[in-house]
């Protein structure tokens, strides 16, 4: 049984993909419950796109922290890499502030329902895009590209 445990723990710390989908469900527990807050802390004074815009900033600057140490742990620079995080995130942001505007001003959902579904959906498409740009050192960065294989 212990070195079951010892496997397993050995495993997680080995496994890039594993501590992401670890780290990924904190940022997400802490992501939604940061957006709960703020929703119905500043609901009655700021419009929701407000406060989606506020929720963002807050949540992406603690994914970076958390994923740049603890899951890709890189040396390369922290402000081109927190730059490119806004990058990966910025079209799911746009996206998940529209679709919380529509899902719960225009079809009345409730706001914890309509920013769980929000939230899940950005799970692949964060990790495709923070894997292969966000925490890439240069000179892996430019072995893909001479390639021309960007998801090799």
């Amino acid at each position: 049984m212990v070195q079951t445990l010892k496997n397993t723990v050995l495993q997680f710390r080995d496994d890039k993909r594993l501590r992401y989908l670890a780290v990924g469900g904190l940022n997400t527990g802490v992501g939604y419950f940061v957006s709960l807050f703020l929703y119905y802390s500043l609901n009655r004074s700021l419009h929701i796109i407000y406060i989606g815009l506020i929720a963002s900033v807050v949540c992406i600057s603690f994914s970076f922290l958390t994923y740049k140490m603890l899951v890709f742990q890189t040396t390369g620079n922290w402000l081109r890499e927190y730059f490119r995080c806004y990058l990966v995130y910025g079209a799911a942001t746009v996206l998940g502030i529209v679709l919380l505007w529509l899902l719960v001003d225009v079809w009345k959902m409730p706001f914890w329902l309509a920013q769980a579904l929000i939230m899940t959906s950005t799970v692949f498409f964060s990790y495709i895009g923070h894997s292969r740009f966000s925490f890439v050192a240069k000179a892996e960065q430019a072995s893909v590209t001479k390639r021309g294989n960007p998801n090799a």
